[in-house]
């Protein structure tokens, strides 16, 4: 039985614009260029409700569908996340898939779930599961299973559902009433199809072959026949690429750590030669032990960038050595680069007053694989006046972006996880407390400036459209600083509760 799933590019641009992507509710196409023209390439369904079809300009699209948004495509980097998808599909539903272009656009994947279906539960269950799961990650997309890839291909896009199950045998019954723009035909000459009448399948295949191949070419018969089982079309599966890995045996078992690591330095420089013909730096590596009693004992190295110096792989597995457990011996050691991506060209140092820029991937590489990856970040700010929101936390090497802290106010030197309610006398609306207490300390506002008033972000909820918060900057008596602020803007309820929060330190 084949699978044919098909899947929408806008999916993919909604998952990279994130909170910038337009509602789903609004139309949005992907456009291109097909020569001298503009042309929608992709649409999502609310664009294809309005009448909105691929191949139309973009500027008869724009006059169709008033508000309509426009996004360039880009076809290799669709095709790449399906390729992707493709391998993860290999390793969970069936061993041959393929990205298909069929239909002139790589927009969906071909499965053969022969014999591996009831390994699922079944077809029904395993399309279910399926489209459930790829919806759980942000992927629209709707499965057919069929006799042939043709009948399944035609299923999925028009048969109302996300998951349908043609029974075997039941290719032809359920291919008649369908258009025969589903049959992967060039739009030419489905036009011309229709001209002639012939709309349906089933008109198309009851009509003459000899002046169909005679007008239209050998396309349309093969398609014909693909679609009814009367012809194979092969399937090319993806291949994934297998990682780049070095191993050796021993005559005898090997326990002490002097003779792990002479072995580990005799793997790593093959390993490192491996990465470099292909052009690839390993940010991850496994060191995997096979002992005598048939136990794997496993060291994993992260890597901040990829890397591909034997001296410094080298020493950060040459630190793991004091992990290993030999047990009664080891005798087999594979380094395998689990995880590996291409090294891009660096700009060298072009002159000699420029100062080089400091390289901290090594000793942040050492102190993650020491204290683990997740304890070792660093915060960046995001555009955002509501404090909580306005930092984030990244890894120590990710590029910095240029989002700006607010500059018309200071912010403190540490924030707290989460405001932590004080008990205050103040007078409203624009008053700072006379005094607060905090974690049942009484402190007395010495002096205190403000307030700053930070507004909701509307665009998150209702909820946020009326909220406010006016801060203040206070210092007690004993000279301590502090950064408060009354949830509301002390007149109307629907502002806030008018409670007070402490949410941050000055130094």
């Amino acid at each position: 039985m084949s699978l044919w799933l098909p899947l929408w590019a806008t999916d993919r641009l909604r998952r990279e614009l994130g909170d910038d992507a337009p509602p789903p509710e609004q139309p949005l196409v992907l456009a291109g260029r097909d020569g001298n023209r503009r042309v929608v390439l992709a649409a999502n369904r609310t664009a294809r409700r309005s009448g909105v079809t691929t191949g139309m300009p973009v500027a008869k699209a724009q006059a169709l569908v008033p508000g309509l948004a426009v996004q360039d495509a880009h076809p290799d980097e669709d095709r790449a996340a399906l390729e992707r998808l493709a391998l993860w599909l290999q390793q969970r539903v069936s061993p041959i898939v393929a990205v298909d272009a069929s239909g002139g656009a790589a927009d969906g994947l071909v499965l053969d779930t022969t014999g591996a279906d009831h390994l699922h539960g079944g077809e029904a269950v395993m399309l279910r599961d399926l489209v459930r799961r790829l919806l759980g990650a942000g992927i629209t997309a709707r499965a057919a299973v069929a006799d042939t890839l043709g009948a399944a291909y035609a299923v999925a896009r028009v048969t109302p559902g996300t998951a349908i199950v043609v029974p075997p045998g039941g290719s032809a019954t359920a291919l008649a009433d369908l258009p025969v723009a589903t049959l992967r035909l060039p739009a030419a000459i489905v036009s011309g199809l229709q001209d002639l009448g012939l709309t349906r399948v089933r008109d198309l295949a009851a009509a003459p072959r000899a002046p169909l191949v005679l007008r239209f070419g050998e396309i349309v018969t093969r398609r014909l026949d693909q679609a009814y089982g009367r012809s194979d079309e092969p399937i090319l599966p993806v291949r994934p690429v297998d990682p780049v890995a070095v191993s050796r045996n021993f005559a005898e078992p090997i326990a002490a750590a002097e003779t792990i690591a002479r072995y580990i330095g005799k793997l790593v420089p093959p390993l490192c030669t491996g990465l470099e013909e292909r052009g690839l730096g390993a940010r991850r590596l496994d060191l995997l032990l096979h002992r005598v009693d048939s136990a794997v004992q496993a060291v994993r190295v992260a890597l901040a960038r990829p890397v591909r110096d034997p001296k410094h792989v080298l020493r950060l597995l040459c630190e793991q050595i004091e992990t290993i457990d030999p047990g009664f011996g080891v005798e087999r050691m594979e380094l395998v680069a689990v995880l590996a991506e291409p090294i891009g060209p660096r700009q060298a140092v072009s002159s000699l007053i420029e100062e080089p820029e400091a390289d901290l991937s090594g000793l942040i590489d050492t102190l993650a694989n020491r204290l683990g990856g997740a304890a070792l970040y660093r915060v960046v700010p995001v555009e955002s006046d509501v404090p909580e929101r306005s930092v984030r936390r990244v890894p120590p090497l990710e590029p910095v972006s240029d989002a700006r802290w607010p500059a018309d106010w200071p912010r403190p030197t540490r924030l707290l996880a989460r405001p932590e309610p004080i008990e205050t006398m103040a007078m409203l609306p624009d008053h700072p407390p006379v005094f607060f207490v905090w974690r049942g300390i009484r402190r007395k506002v010495r002096c205190a400036d403000g307030p700053e008033r930070v507004f909701g972000e509307w665009w998150r909820g209702d909820t946020e459209l009326t909220t406010a918060r006016d801060y203040f900057r206070v210092e007690d008596t004993s000279g301590e600083r502090f950064w408060i602020y009354r949830a509301g803007d002390g007149e109307h309820g629907e502002t806030g509760s008018q409670r007070w929060f402490l949410h941050g330190l000055f130094a």
